[in-house]
């Protein structure tokens, strides 16, 4: 028998039950990693700004310290909220398929 808009639709709706599909036991934790993915994306954004701003000489001395103390505390404290939930910075870089990772593999 061959596949109508019917059956086309009904594989739509399967695919779609299927990427829907959640664990109840461990939404909390896919959530925390989503918005730390998000974070941590950010925050090797800023890093690589500062360091940028900071090879051209756009910052003084007391702008650089205070940037740089503030993504230390900000890794420090995306390390915790890992440890918290059982999560790795591995665990961070979602891999994008035939696009690579999202985040360099060298951090």
């Amino acid at each position: 028998m061959a596949a109508g808009p019917a059956s086309g639709k009904a594989n739509g709706n399967a695919n779609l039950h299927q990427r829907l599909a959640t664990d109840p036991d461990t939404v909390e934790r896919d959530l925390i990693k989503l918005v730390l993915t998000i974070v941590e994306l950010l925050r090797q954004l800023m890093e690589r700004t500062a360091i940028h701003r900071v090879d051209q000489g756009d910052l003084s001395e007391d702008q650089e310290e205070r940037i740089g103390m503030t993504l230390m505390i900000l890794q420090d404290r995306m390390e915790e909220l890992c440890d918290r939930y059982g999560l790795t910075m591995d665990d961070l870089n979602l891999d994008l398929g035939p696009l690579g990772s999202l985040l360099p593999r060298d951090n």
